[in-house]
């Protein structure tokens, strides 16, 4: 009867162990504090230079620019990943000429769009690759 109890033990601390490895292995998601505040800070700077024109000051848009803020833009983008927002972002915007912003910037003024939509900040600033963003799920609603 030891015997048995030592497997059911032995089953329970591995299931447990296996459980914990994949909560872990989870990716990371909007609500993972994927920026800093300072990368904000600086974003904010960079989109009343280079967005604040066409989506408004208060990330509301202008009716031909969407809004960056709020439930419509957040549900936009609600299950894709943030790689694919910075992608969109940095071969379009600004559209009369996109180069104009580099992608540090465009990483920059996405967490300022991140900090706009209640998202927290974290340790770790977003990357400006759209590769390693991509690895970011972009979550409308806190799991």
């Amino acid at each position: 009867m030891k015997t048995g109890h030592l497997i059911v033990t032995a089953v329970l601390l591995s299931a447990g162990a296996w459980a914990s490895a994949a909560y872990a292995r989870q990716e990371p998601t909007t609500w993972s504090g994927v920026y800093t505040e300072a990368q904000a800070g600086r974003g904010e700077a960079a989109y009343a230079t280079a967005c604040a024109s066409c989506h408004n000051a208060d990330l509301s848009g202008d009716g031909f620019a969407p809004s960056l803020a709020g439930a419509e833009f957040q549900g936009n983008w609600n299950g894709t990943s943030v790689g694919d927002l910075f992608e969109r972002v940095r071969i379009s915007m600004p559209p009369s000429n996109p180069g104009a912003v580099s992608a540090q910037q465009k990483a920059d003024i996405l967490a300022f769009v991140l900090r706009a939509n209640r998202f927290p900040a974290g340790q770790t600033e977003l990357s400006n690759s759209a590769a390693a963003l991509k690895g970011i799920k972009f979550e409308a609603t806190k799991p």
